[in-house]
């Protein structure tokens, strides 16, 4: 036998040799029934030991987890590693919102702006569908939209200010009578307070406005300097509504169309619901404020409050806040009643707004929101807080729609439901022109 064949048998034998081994250790690996739990069947001869089991002193191998990516990991507890995982995300999404915020409060005066457009093009969208189908041209009805909506809140403001102009006078006189009224009942009433002592908080009273006399001015001259802001804003929202009135469908499109393929359609989807329930919620506010300032109203009327429709309109302006907007107006038309006719009618008065109140709350709401924008209360609550804090006054009109947006928005999206409209469709319909 040559060196050569000698050379090939060794290795031969050599790799069955190996094979047997693996073969060996895949055994040891995975028992047969009879040997589970380390325990061997009756008869059946041992399992061939391993090379490593042979080994004296050797420590078996750590146990891994699927949560481990070393064996360190091992030596921390489940619960914590799960922990820890929690809070490193959620510092991630606090810094991105807090970035995000940032960002819109840094371009509030084009954010805001934008917010009312959007909320009067829901709320004027079915009057120029209505002209539209009249065959208007689109340009052409959407103009006489927002003309004709421009004029009434003009028109309305334009009344509201020249009743207030006429009937100031007669009550900063009657406010003066009920001052010199709340005088008297201070030293005649349960107090017994002197005029030593009333002439002395009221000169504290004097001295504090004097000392903030400063503060006021600069406040005011702070609002002088943001008219211009105003102005802006103003201009901003007639082109936004304009614009997203006429070209509205064509702008999502776009948006659309910028979106990965496969995500197109759910965002589709989603979004034409939104605007549907934006839609619901601004028209259903309207006529809940609507109600409100009539009910009121008629009670000032009855009882010959001064500034009836001034209040009335102050009402309906409220209303858009929900839950706590009409009933703080309310209180203006209290204390108004209050200084004019005295605690009994401001008591009826006060009665009347809490009736229309709980009207509002467990008829009005119902029925007209429906449940395509029903938001349980205490979201309610804490959207309107969080809207004060970061916008003030805009922050609370826009916080409970944009709130019912994402609630309608984050139910479509994770429904697993087939839209009407198959996917190749919208794809091919945002990819038009």
């Amino acid at each position: 036998m040559s060196r050569f064949e000698r050379m090939r048998g060794r290795l031969r034998r050599a790799y069955e040799s190996g094979r047997e081994a693996a073969a060996a250790g895949r055994s040891d690996a995975d028992p047969t029934p009879g040997e589970a739990g380390g325990v061997a069947s009756p008869g059946s001869p041992g399992p061939a030991a391993s090379p490593a089991a042979t080994v004296v002193g050797a420590e078996p191998p750590a146990a891994m987890h699927n949560s481990t990516v070393s064996r360190d990991d091992t030596e921390v507890p489940h619960a914590l590693r799960i922990a820890a995982a929690w809070c490193w995300r959620l510092i991630v999404i606090g810094i991105v919102t807090w970035a995000l915020l940032k960002i819109v409060g840094t371009i509030s005066i084009v954010i805001i702006p934008l917010t009312v457009a959007l909320l009067l093009s829901a709320l004027l969208a079915p009057a120029v569908g209505w002209l539209l189908k009249a065959r208007f041209p689109r340009s052409l009805a959407t103009g006489v939209v927002l003309v004709g909506g421009l004029a009434a809140v003009v028109g309305t403001l334009t009344l509201v200010v020249n009743e207030f102009i006429q009937g100031v006078p007669e009550l900063s006189e009657k406010s003066s009578q009920g001052v010199r009224q709340i005088q008297d009942w201070l030293k005649t009433g349960p107090l017994h307070l002197s005029d030593s002592q009333l002439t002395r908080y009221i000169d504290e009273a004097q001295n504090w406005i004097n000392g903030n006399t400063e503060r006021f001015t600069s406040g005011a001259l702070s609002t002088a300097a943001t008219l211009a802001e105003v102005l802006t804003g103003t201009v901003l929202v007639l082109f936004a509504t304009f614009f997203f009135l006429r070209d509205g469908n064509n702008i999502w499109r776009f948006l659309v169309r910028l979106l990965p393929v496969a995500a197109r359609w759910k965002v589709d989807d989603a979004g034409r619901a939104s605007w549907a329930t934006l839609g619901a919620y601004v028209r259903a506010t309207v006529l809940v404020a609507f109600i409100d300032a009539l009910g009121i109203g008629i009670f000032l009327v009855i009882f010959d409050i001064p500034f009836a429709f001034p209040l009335a309109a102050l009402v309906f302006l409220g209303a858009f806040i929900p839950i706590v907007g009409a009933f703080l107006s309310g209180v203006v038309a209290v204390l108004v009643a209050l200084v004019d006719s005295g605690p009994v009618t401001a008591l009826i008065i006060l009665g009347a707004v809490i009736g229309v109140q709980q009207v509002e709350g467990h008829v009005l709401q119902p029925l007209i929101m429906g449940r395509a924008v029903a938001i349980h209360p205490l979201a309610v609550i804490i959207g309107i807080a969080a809207g004060v804090v970061l916008a003030g006054i805009a922050g609370a009109l826009v916080a409970v729609p944009l709130i019912a947006v994402l609630n309608t928005a984050v139910r479509r999206l994770a429904a697993r439901t087939v839209p009407d409209t198959p996917p190749d469709a919208v794809v091919v319909a945002s990819q038009a022109p």
